[in-house]
């Protein structure tokens, strides 16, 4: 079998094998899978992977139009693609206008990628997350950092193995120069804050980081586990509830389906409320939190109650949230 860097052969060629694929993540084989692909090596390397691995792959790049020339690097992303045999397509996104670049064109690209699309995060993006997540304060899940599995099959890989899968099938990266831009606290923590716990530790912390994540998310899911039995609808039971269960039950429902979980304050205040320390709160613009005969409701409150006035709605319980 070919397998020389420049061959267009079968992937099998490039010969990364089961050395590689043993520690990823992949669906099982035939399975359909979309893949994010950027034209970086961490997303190259993602999409022959995912292809060795004998899913049914459609690669997906996300032009954002945030720097000159963008648009061409679908081509690179295509003929990758062509290569490999996989599908592709390319979309085109806007980022609208506003503070946080990253995280507005985070959103976007999620926007118009299929749910389940595979992500080229590896070792290293799971250690800088974890470590970005404790300088936002963010708890246990936070800590927990990505999920691995099919929506982050590499994350068992280090950077520098994705390189090597792209220079040993002949693919060019495409260089992001974002990524070397210090206004970015990810980059400072890539190439500042890391590098120097390594060499405070004395070793490489990213596997450790990550080891760390792994054992953080199995408590969060054990935690979930036991605060699904905490009925939120019961002011009384989350009172008497262990704090980190009452906390997790109150952060469930106040979260419902929005991207992102509220922050710590509210639910603090949503537990006082239960607990008589409080008549009632906002959570949210618009939105009221109050204790009645027992029960916690969530209201509207002010334009958005509408000419209905505030008739509120119990906080929905653990047993009609798991049926739901």
């Amino acid at each position: 079998m070919p397998g020389s860097p420049g061959d267009a052969g079968p992937v099998g060629a490039v010969g990364v094998g089961t050395g590689l694929l043993g520690r990823c993540r992949f669906p099982a084989p035939g399975t359909a899978l979309t893949c994010a692909v950027s034209g970086g090596a961490d997303s190259l390397a993602l999409l022959v992977l995912a292809v060795e691995a004998g899913c049914t792959v459609t690669a997906v790049h996300v032009d954002h139009g945030l720097r000159p020339g963008s648009g061409a690097e679908a081509a690179i992303v295509a003929r990758a693609a062509q290569r490999l045999g996989a599908a592709f397509r390319s979309v085109s996104v806007t980022v609208g206008a506003g503070p946080n670049v990253e995280a507005r064109a985070r959103e976007a690209r999620r926007s118009v990628l299929p749910a389940g699309a595979a992500t080229g995060h590896t070792m290293d993006d799971q250690a800088e997350t974890v470590l970005l997540n404790l300088l936002r304060g963010a708890g246990l899940d936070g800590l927990a950092g990505m999920r691995p599995g099919p929506t982050h099959p590499i994350l068992g890989l280090r950077r520098r193995e994705t390189g090597a899968v792209c220079e040993r099938f002949g693919l060019e990266p495409v260089a992001d120069p974002s990524n070397a831009d210090p206004a970015f606290v990810r980059n400072r923590i890539r190439h500042e804050l890391l590098p120097l716990c390594c060499a405070v530790a004395g070793r490489d912390v990213t596997p450790v980081l990550a080891r760390q994540a792994g054992l953080l998310a199995d408590e969060a899911d054990l935690l979930d586990a036991l605060a699904s039995a905490v009925d939120a609808a019961d002011a009384g039971a989350l009172t008497r509830a262990a704090p980190p269960l009452a906390r997790r039950a109150a952060r469930r429902w106040l979260r419902g389906d929005a991207a992102h979980p509220p922050d710590l304050a509210a639910v603090e205040r949503v537990l006082a409320v239960a607990g008589g320390q409080l008549a009632a709160t906002d959570v949210a613009p618009g939105v009221r939190v109050r204790r009645s005969r027992g029960e916690l409701w969530s209201a509207p409150v002010g334009p958005a109650a509408g000419p209905g006035g505030d008739s509120g709605r119990p906080v929905v319980s653990a047993a009609d949230d798991r049926a739901g």
